[in-house]
Order: C-alpha cells, then sequence, then structure tokens
C-alpha cells in the first residue's frame, strides 16, 4: 500500500529517521545538537509517513527494542564515517574523527530493526552502518583505489554519478525495471567486503557498490547515494519504505 500525501483514510506509518549530534550554532548559541536537514523529513512526509528524528543517545538492547515498538519503519541518514575499529581496521588519515555515540546508537537499532523485520532504508553512511553492523568491511578512502574525488569532488556539495541497478531484486522492483539511476554523491568511502546475508542491486561503472539489500527481508534497503537530494525517481525509495512500514503496522494490527 503505497500512502500520497493527502491520504487519510489510513493511519499514516511512523517513520523514524536517526539524526546528527555536532556542535551548531543558532541565533545567539553555539551548543551541541541534534538535527537533520529538512530535505529528509520532506522526503518522509511527502511519501505518506510521519517523521520521526532520533537523535544519538545512550543505548542499549532494550532502549532500542523500546524506540522501534512506537515506529513503522526506520531510516539511517548520512553523517560522519563509521568507526575502522568496528571493521578490524585502523583509521586512514582521511577518515572522519569516529563519533561512538551515533555508531552505538545506529547499530542497536538497526540489530533490533532486522531482528523483527521492520522495514528500514539506509542512505549513504547509513548502508556503511548496515554492512559493518553486520560484519562487513569497508574501504576507507576511495580515490586511494579509484583515482579519482568522484564521488565527492568538493564539500559541502553533491557530485552526479550514474549507478546500475541489478535486476531481480527489490531496488530493481523500486525502479520499475530500469537499468541504470542518475545519483547524487558525497561520499569517499564505500562498502569492500559486503556482509552475510546482503546483497549487492547496484554499483557504479568502476565497480564501487551503490546499494545493498537483504532479501531475506520484506523490505530492507540502503543505498550509498543521497535519494533525499536527487531526480524525482529516487522518491520511489521512500515511497517504498514508507509502503512497507504501512503494511509492517497492519500486519502488527492484525496479529495484536
Amino acid at each position: 500500500m503505497v500512502l500520497s500525501g493527502s491520504d487519510t483514510s489510513a493511519r499514516r506509518p511512523l517513520i523514524g529517521l536517526t539524526t546528527y549530534l555536532e556542535q551548531a550554532q543558532t541565533g545567539a548559541w553555539d551548543v551541541p545538537a541534534s538535527f537533520l536537514p529538512q530535505v529528509y523529513f520532506d522526503a518522509v512526509t511527502n511519501a505518506g509517513g510521519i517523521a520521526i528524528l532520533l537523535p544519538p543517545q545512550p543505548v542499549d538492547s532494550t532502549i532500542a527494542n523500546s524506540v522501534l515498538d512506537s515506529l513503522d519503519g526506520l531510516i539511517i541518514t548520512g553523517g560522519k564515517d563509521v568507526d575502522p575499529a568496528r571493521y578490524g581496521q585502523e583509521r586512514h588519515p582521511d577518515t572522519d574523527e569516529p563519533r561512538l555515540d551515533r555508531d552505538a546508537w545506529e547499530d542497536a537499532l538497526l540489530t533490533a530493526a532486522i531482528e523483527r523485520e521492520m522495514p528500514f532504508l539506509g542512505i549513504c553512511r547509513g548502508a556503511q552502518m548496515l554492512n559493518v553492523a553486520l560484519g562487513g568491511t569497508l574501504t576507507q578512502h576511495l580515490p586511494d583505489t579509484l583515482g579519482s574525488d568522484r564521488y565527492r569532488e568538493r564539500l559541502g556539495y553533491f557530485s552526479d554519478n550514474e549507478a546500475g541497478i541489478e535486476p531481480d531484486t527489490t531496488l530493481g522492483s523500486l525502479f520499475a525495471g530500469d537499468k541504470t539511476v542518475e545519483i547524487k554523491s558525497h561520499h569517499h568511502q564505500a562498502i569492500d567486503e559486503v556482509a552475510p546475508g546482503l546483497v549487492v542491486s547496484a554499483r557504479s561503472d568502476d565497480g564501487t557498490i551503490q546499494a545493498v539489500e537483504m532479501p531475506a527481508l520484506p523490505f530492507g534497503v540502503a543505498v550509498q547515494w543521497h535519494p533525499e537530494e536527487g531526480a524525482a525517481s529516487d522518491a520511489r525509495l521512500f515511497a517504498g519504505v514508507v509502503s512497507a512500514a504501512a503494511d509492517y503496522h497492519a500486519s502488527r494490527s492484525r496479529n495484536g
């Protein structure tokens, strides 16, 4: 069931989106703050969902499950690099200083979401976090292996690229059989060794993994690009997770 922004005949699914926790300035204040660019939650509301922001905070499995009890779907958003210690590597000079609070928070939420088969979408860092949480690894600095900055040509600007979509995948279904999709990139890392339980559903022409998914789940998709910044075709990713979340809520309601 796909909900439009004007559909009031059914309960709109609640979608949790993880957020940044960084030093931020607003007015006279310069303080640590949780925030998320508006384009993320606009994409959710335009797809018929209700966006619930989930700032990093102390977490364990009980807390993570309590949070998810109130939600129908989860989006792990973009942000700082995942701590390389999580996948057994030393930090590359160009890797961000680790944000251990956010890593722990998103790992716990993803683990709990997968256990209960809650629909989720990973975006950029979210795809990398999913792969690491399930036991995979990352390439810490793509220019070292590709010889170019094609996926992050300038800080604060999105680079235009293209990804080839694998047929017979959830991503392939969402994009209605399209063989390629234009993407907005802003990353210098990417999935290297793919974790058990994931399959690759999109790649760039240089072999860089651009999407993975969990075929064992009704909806578990993660993309390396930024669909919240992209063309109208990327709205299908948000429509997909919101629709799956509506089905998840309906199933929970039927089963008590």
